[in-house]
């Protein structure tokens, strides 16, 4: 396998700007289920994007990949990847081929929901298999012990047994099993992008906990970046290097893990951190954000948060606000947040070390 050639640490492997994502609907209107993304992510990054179910993360990271369902459609923005050999590649211009070729050899996204990401009646050696032969490195074809053999390494990387695990149809594994082998999977070709899609959904939390350790090990050893979609908070926090927060399809604040969950300045990301017991310390009052999330088809005039927001006035009605810069740093990890209150918005939780 050709291994990754290391990117200069100042240039972003992946940068978007003013991407949006629409979908047609059965009454024939478009709606913008993203809006105004922009985020450079950097190697070895981890990015995680948090926010309420049908807040656009999803849809988002289909985006980055052009994996979207027949109805969705990019209307205007752009992707642009950095590859191995340091040249960039406009992912949302590339042909068919070009772009079957660029995904898992490049980047790879592990779906929500392992339980139907497989093939049920073929055995997990052989989906490994399709996969490493649909994407040949040059004119040589891999070798069946080849193939069975990275498979193998690839399972031992994320604590499964190959000689149990790849014989095996999907119905013979557990959730966490099968989470674990798509996430092998995803890494069979040395992608440096990995977009992860609530991979720790429906799982116990021992299961969890194994998943979580088993990123960290797999971040650590192969310097992949990662985008990490998750709505829960405990999750990304864990496994984060920087944090976006979604709304009504637009990112509204980002900012490093502890930016986001120690000094939030965006009133959104504050009441969904209000909505979380803490795991350590004194159990304080929780509290739930009232209100709903606005239709994407019916989207209020100025800030989108402003019918839910207590630090709302008069001017948040008339202007959607763009990301403000509240600390300016490098690398993309600069804290910032759409909000034209942010210096009065205060919360801040004490920050507990590991031992």
């Amino acid at each position: 396998m050709t291994l990754a050639i290391q990117d200069p640490p100042d240039e972003p492997i992946l940068s978007v700007r003013d991407l949006a994502v629409a979908y047609k609907t059965g009454a024939g209107k478009t709606v913008e289920a993203v809006r105004g993304v922009d985020f450079d992510l950097y190697p070895d990054q981890s990015l995680a994007l948090v926010g309420e179910s049908g807040c656009g993360k999803t849809t988002l990271g289909l985006g980055l990949l052009r994996l979207l369902p027949r109805l969705g459609s990019v209307p205007r923005g752009t992707v642009t990847y950095r590859g191995r050999d340091g040249s960039t590649v406009d992912v949302l211009a590339l042909k068919k081929r070009e772009l079957r070729d660029w995904r898992w050899r490049e980047a790879a996204m592990v779906f929500q929901g392992a339980m139907n990401s497989f093939n049920p009646v073929l055995r997990v050696i052989d989906q490994m298999a399709d996969t490493i032969k649909a994407h040949p490195d040059g004119e040589r074809k891999p070798s069946k012990k080849e193939i069975w053999e990275r498979s193998a390494e690839l399972l031992r990387a994320v604590r499964l047994e190959p000689n149990r695990v790849l014989p095996s149809y999907p119905h013979e594994l557990s959730g966490g099993m099968k989470q674990r082998v798509l996430i092998a999977m995803s890494l069979l070709l040395d992608p440096k992008l990995l977009i992860l899609d609530e991979p720790t959904t429906a799982l116990d939390i021992l299961t969890q906990r194994a998943i979580v350790d088993v990123l960290h090990e797999l971040r650590a050893e192969r310097k992949f970046a990662m985008v990490f979609i998750s709505h829960d908070l405990a999750i990304a926090a864990e496994l984060a290097d920087r944090v976006a927060t979604m709304y009504a399809g637009k990112i509204i604040e980002t900012g490093t893990a502890r930016d986001i969950f120690y000094g939030p300045r965006h009133p959104y990301t504050v009441g969904l951190i209000k909505a979380v017991p803490p795991v350590v310390g004194d159990l304080p009052e929780l509290a739930s954000i009232p209100g709903a999330p606005p239709s994407l088809a019916n989207l209020p005039e100025g800030c989108k948060f402003a019918p839910r927001c207590p630090y709302v006035q008069d001017a948040c009605l008339t202007g959607d606000p763009e990301l403000d810069t509240i600390e300016e740093r490098p690398r993309g990890t600069a804290h910032t947040a759409a909000c034209i209150r942010w210096q009065d918005v205060k919360y801040e939780r004490k920050v507990v070390e590991r031992v």
